[in-house]
């Protein structure tokens, strides 16, 4: 029995050693923290440069946001997607049958990243997280990882000559003793007009909706989630962070859904508010309250909409510098909330009838999410540290009154940002924080926005918590940019490997460069763009306005009378050879039913009319390519693409030309 006993202890005790002794410590040459889209991407290109790379993901699923729930991209103006990032719609593309696609299911999206991963035998540690940094003077040497669901485990230690920080959170920056800030800055900080507290009409509640327990009784209490904050002047600076939320897939397909139930933690009196509201302002449908953004396949993107919806306004405080166990219980009551609030839209006696019968229609996809049953664990990080780098973005570069010249990617979106605060005002509830500053045109985002002061890191690169204001990182915080800024911190950590010098030290110009003339990063035959404001290979003839807001690139030409105005593209292309034609077609009211296109491809002159029921503009794009054919165009005679007012009976626009090489088939057993 003792000698039992005694194998026990033995066994235990070599047990205990094995799961707590180091792993062995693997070396590449980049090492990118956080599997999100712009990780994802800085590994792919990484990789495709040539470079060992070791991805290192958290949890257990990749690309962020863009395969957790946020299918509705914001894109701003699709001219600023380029390179990878526009490979990856174009794969989402593929999938549904177009050219790309901006609308679309988490596991598309996340098929899309496994796909980049797989074809480049890509390492990744799925569910690792930060432990510590090691660095002599400014550079960091290695990294410890702790096992996120097994922390007091054995710990694992990566060495690489490069880092990019790619989380949401900017946890690796902070860790390396990079300066950092959080909140809203004062207007006066960076002579905004916008940031620091902004009490507005938007996302707001109507006058008069009472916050207490019981209605006009202070002594009741207020409500849930109101805070008993004072409201401080507009413009204020403060730590107040912009509300997260889940970005949720719901189906309507009988087949692929799950019924939504009550939450373990279910707890009503959380959504009082919403009654209120609804009493104050009936609606017809869940567009009340709930963003509904339609999906392939019968499911959906909901997002926040109006003052009471998945917005857990002011819950998210201590997130950014939380601790791990922190930050997930503040993960665990968001899901609770919108969980909640699903169900009690649904089920809640006291909601309207036609509200609660519309909300049954919906479940849970059966076909999504199936290692968290069937719901994200990706929450809405919206907004956590920014650095403050070599260079902070702020309004004026948002509004081009500032132009940097060292653009490594570009912005385009509102400036944007979520209520960071619910209170009482005058004695009535208000959101507080919600800014949507529109007619923003694209705009370049600094390399010294994406590094850290050389002082303090000079092998680490930030393209999510990048240096920016409250305010800036509301226009530039979008996965499309992420993406675009992802593969810019990739290329810049190549070449400073190559250079043997400080990220801060590579010849941006030689970067701006690599980007615009590889931008798969394979050196492949680049597709050629030609926007309407290329002066160098655009011709326009007769009577255009143009238009600053709302197509690709910087402006758009619209004519609204038949007859001879033409505006003429020339294909700029460097090499011969068969070319897929797309033109840009912006939404414009009293669109014409037809537009002339000629097609000249250096020998022939072919026409093609295209309809305007040809023009199916889906989610947030201001148009959409349609497809004129193919051509061989020769270098002998130029080619191009001329859309005119011939024949039009309405408005009729000139945007945009791609001309998009054709691969060659080749035969493997050659």
């Amino acid at each position: 029995m003792n000698r039992i006993f005694i194998s026990l202890i033995l066994f235990c005790l070599s047990f205990e050693w094995a799961y707590a002794r180091p792993l062995a410590v693997p070396r590449a040459d980049v090492c990118i923290y956080g599997g999100t889209s712009a990780g994802v991407i800085a590994a792919y290109t990484a990789a495709k440069s040539g470079k060992s790379v070791i991805l290192i993901e958290p949890g257990n699923r990749l690309g962020g946001l863009s395969s957790g729930g946020l299918g509705f991209t914001d894109i701003g103006n699709k001219y600023v997607v380029t390179g990878l990032a526009r490979d990856f719609y174009r794969h989402i593309g593929q999938y549904y049958g177009k050219l790309e696609q901006w609308t679309f299911e988490p596991k598309v999206a996340e098929a899309v990243f496994l796909k980049y991963a797989k074809e480049k035998r890509i390492t990744i540690y799925y569910n690792w997280r930060l432990n510590a940094v090691t660095k002599v003077g400014t550079v960091i040497k290695s990294i410890r990882l702790e096992q996120s669901q097994h922390p007091h485990a054995a710990k694992r230690s990566v060495i690489a000559k490069q880092f990019i920080d790619c989380s949401y959170e900017g946890d690796l920056m902070a860790k390396a003793g990079v300066s950092y800030t959080i909140g809203r800055e004062d207007n006066s900080l960076y002579n905004e007009t916008v940031s620091g507290v902004q009490l507005k009409n938007e996302h707001q509640f109507p006058d008069n909706i009472d916050p207490y327990k019981v209605p006009g009784d202070p002594k009741s209490g207020l409500l849930w989630g109101i805070s008993n904050a004072k409201l401080e002047p507009n413009g204020t600076g403060d730590k107040k962070i912009q509300a997260y939320n889940f970005r949720i897939c719901l189906s309507n397909d009988p087949a692929n859904r799950i019924p939504i139930t009550k939450p373990e933690r279910y707890d009503s009196s959380k959504y009082e508010l919403l009654l209120r509201y609804l009493a104050a302002k009936p609606s017809k449908d869940l567009w009340a309250f709930l963003k509904m953004s339609l999906m392939p396949n019968h499911k959906t993107d909901i997002n926040n909409n109006g003052p009471f919806s998945t917005d857990m306004i002011g819950m998210n405080y201590e997130y950014p510098e939380g601790s791990y166990q922190t930050r997930e219980a503040i993960l665990t009551a968001h899901e609770d909330y919108t969980k909640g609030l699903l169900y009690f839209a649904g089920h809640d006696s006291r909601m309207p009838e036609h509200l609660r019968n519309q909300m049954l229609e919906w479940g849970y996809p059966k076909d999504e999410y199936l290692e968290s049953g069937h719901f994200t664990k990706q929450l809405y990080v919206r907004e956590a540290r920014r650095m403050i780098g070599a260079y902070v973005m702020t309004q004026a570069n948002c509004e081009r009154k500032v132009v940097v010249p060292d653009g490594v990617g570009m912005g385009a979106y509102n400036m944007d940002s979520h209520n960071a605060q619910r209170l009482v005002v005058n004695g009535m509830v208000k959101n507080e924080g919600d800014v949507q500053l529109r007619g923003i045109s694209p705009y370049p985002i600094a390399y010294r926005s994406i590094t850290p002061k050389q002082s303090e890191c000079s092998n680490l690169t930030v393209p999510v918590c990048l240096s920016a204001s409250h305010m800036a990182y509301g226009s530039i915080r979008m996965e499309p940019v992420f993406m675009v800024l992802g593969q810019s911190s990739a290329v810049a950590a190549c070449q400073a490997i190559d250079g043997r010098c400080a990220v801060q030290q590579i010849d941006v110009t030689k970067l701006q460069n690599e980007l615009k003339t590889n931008p798969l990063a394979d050196h492949s035959l680049a597709e050629v763009l030609i926007d309407n404001d290329d002066t160098q290979n655009v011709t326009v003839t007769g009577k255009w306005d143009k238009e600053k807001i709302g197509g690709y690139g910087p402006s758009f030409l619209k004519a609204s009378s038949a007859g001879s105005s033409a505006v003429k593209f020339s294909a700029a292309i460097a090499k011969p050879g068969k070319y897929q034609i797309y033109a840009y077609f912006s939404k414009v009211p009293n669109a014409s039913d037809v537009t002339t296109v000629k097609i000249f491809n250096g020998n022939q002159l072919t026409t093609r009319n295209v309809k305007k029921d040809e023009i199916q503009i889906v989610g947030q794009a201001s148009g959409e390519w349609v497809a004129l054919g193919s051509a061989d165009f020769q270098l002998k005679r130029r080619g191009y693409v001329e859309i005119s007012t011939e024949g039009a009976n309405g408005v009729v626009v000139a945007d945009a030309v791609l001309f998009v090489p054709q691969k060659v088939k080749t035969n493997e057993h050659q």
